[in-house]
């Protein structure tokens, strides 16, 4: 299963933990907040200022490694 953009952060860091360090890299340390477990990962893109395809692909490498 590959990552999407209309998963939340939560779930993204339960199912793949390897993922941690690339939100991190990105500036998105606040992955155990409350927000993260209904935040998606498009509009936590949006609200970083980062683009949710490259982070899309930069996490889906991650997992496919």
């Amino acid at each position: 299963m590959k990552i999407n953009k209309d998963m939340t952060l939560a779930h993204i860091v339960e199912k793949f933990p390897e993922t941690v360090p690339v939100f991190q890299n990105k500036g998105m340390g606040c992955l155990s907040c409350p927000t993260a477990k209904l935040e998606s990962l498009e509009k936590g893109a949006a609200l970083h200022g980062l683009d949710v395809e490259e982070l899309l692909k930069d996490l889906n490498a991650t997992v496919d490694k």
